[in-house]
């Protein structure tokens, strides 16, 4: 499901927007000013992704990058109140402008974004310790997370060995109850973890029924099923550390630049969409090498 506007799809997508990661701080020596290599990124990302006068493009002060001869730019699109931000590479003399991502080949290249995502008191199935790590951050109400849910059925049970992580990430620009819904399946973890699967898995597997009209009753009904004493699950709802929690997912799944529903974090690489062959390729992929590896629990 996207989220957010034309911004996302004519540049963010276009120019394959790297993680955040650690940037050098040291000072530009170009041949050419900054002021001037600015303008050149700007005006050839205007002609390169046909953005006419009603987007805002700006160009940030260049950075020493980690791509000896260059540097790092940080270039934002805004169009109307939305915005998305990307990294080119431009040469010192300003004549070449690289998209995309520079990698170091000498460090892990998911270490950065494995650090930016926090577990702690998040559900999960599978070994706490495990060496291969699944972080989905998803939204209830979206149809393709519930397709997601329909894969993940089939593969959790052949992969005991992985541990999957869910977080919330609700659209609530477009989808009225999903906010209400990250705050059940949170209160339902904070009475009884088993709880929190019952209600996360009758939220997707009845998601077509529910609506902004219904949604409260329906959350109610499912608590009950789950055995959660009612009163306290109500609180819950509407307390204000709830709102904290999920506020602090979405600011989380925000800093990690996604755009869609669902993502996936597999040791850190990011998996967008519910591909099974995907998914199980880089599975097994990742459980190969935890066997060459040392044993490091993840993320």
């Amino acid at each position: 499901m996207k989220k957010g506007t034309m911004v996302a799809v004519m540049f963010a997508v276009a120019l394959a927007v790297a993680p955040p990661c650690a940037r050098s701080q040291g000072s530009p020596g170009a041949s050419q000013g900054t002021a001037e290599i600015r303008k050149k990124v700007e005006d050839f990302t205007r002609r390169l992704y046909a953005l006419g006068p009603t987007y805002r493009v700006t160009a940030a002060e260049p950075k020493e990058a980690k791509l000896p001869g260059y540097f790092e730019i940080a270039v934002e699109v805004g169009f109307q109140d939305s915005s998305d931000t990307a990294l080119m590479y431009v040469s010192k003399d300003g004549r070449y402008i690289v998209r995309g991502e520079a990698f170091d080949t000498t460090v892990d290249p998911y270490a950065a974004t494995r650090a930016q995502i926090n577990m702690d008191g998040r559900p999960f199935k599978g070994p706490a310790n495990a060496s291969v790590v699944v972080v989905e951050y998803a939204d209830f109400q979206c149809p393709s997370c519930r397709q997601l849910y329909d894969v993940l059925k089939q593969v959790v049970p052949l992969y005991p060995q992985v541990k999957f992580v869910f977080k919330d990430f609700p659209l609530d620009q477009i989808h009225p109850w999903a906010r209400n819904a990250a705050n059940a399946g949170y209160c339902a973890l904070q009475q009884n973890p088993a709880a929190f699967w019952k209600i996360h898995d009758r939220l997707f597997e009845t998601q077509a029924t529910i609506t902004a009209e219904n949604h409260w009753q329906k959350l109610q009904d499912f608590a009950t099923e789950a055995g959660l004493e009612s009163g306290r699950f109500r609180l819950c709802l509407t307390d204000p550390a709830t709102k904290a929690a999920i506020d602090a997912s979405i600011a989380e799944a925000i800093k990690l630049r996604i755009a869609n529903t669902p993502t996936m974090f597999i040791n850190g690489r990011r998996v967008v969409g519910g591909n099974r062959e995907q998914l199980e390729q880089i599975l097994q992929f990742e459980l190969e090498a935890a066997k060459t590896s040392p044993a490091t629990p993840r993320p």
